[in-house]
């Protein structure tokens, strides 16, 4: 699946003040229903996008997948810094999953959960019983 990830403005404040360390922070990702719309604006906290996260059964659990291995980068070639992180899977069980056609990564450290960005899978997603979903290559940008 191609994915893109639109960064919360927020988030850009946050890593200049030096509140974001992408280093030494928990980051975690939570899967949205497939009304939610990103606004890179008015989306900068994790308070801002609960009501439209996934509710916790079948497999799925709200605010409980970490980001695990993150490793930076500076990339001179394409002049921008980034983060890349193991894939991420939930298996759905005794029902399905979804739908869902985003996810949502964000800081855990921070003092008001700051919303990193927003992963828009370009279509939704309904993970059936007993079957997978992976976001995999996360990668976040910083140009």
């Amino acid at each position: 699946m191609a994915i893109t990830l639109t960064v919360s403005n927020h988030f850009k404040y946050q890593l200049m003040d030096k509140q974001v360390d992408l280093s030494a922070d928990t980051l975690k990702i939570i899967l949205m229903n497939n009304t939610f719309a990103f606004d890179k604006d008015d989306d900068a906290t994790l308070a801002n996008v609960t009501a439209d996260q996934l509710e916790t059964g079948n497999g799925y659990t709200q605010n409980d997948e970490t980001l695990a291995n993150l490793v930076l980068a500076e990339d001179d070639t394409n002049d921008k810094g980034k983060m890349t992180c193991d894939d991420v899977t939930w298996t759905a069980s005794g029902g399905s999953i979804g739908p869902t056609g985003a996810a949502i990564i964000y800081d855990n450290t921070t003092d008001d959960d700051t919303v990193i960005g927003c992963i828009d899978f370009g279509t939704d997603y309904t993970i059936g019983d007993g079957t997978s979903f992976s976001i995999k290559s996360i990668e976040i940008d910083v140009t």
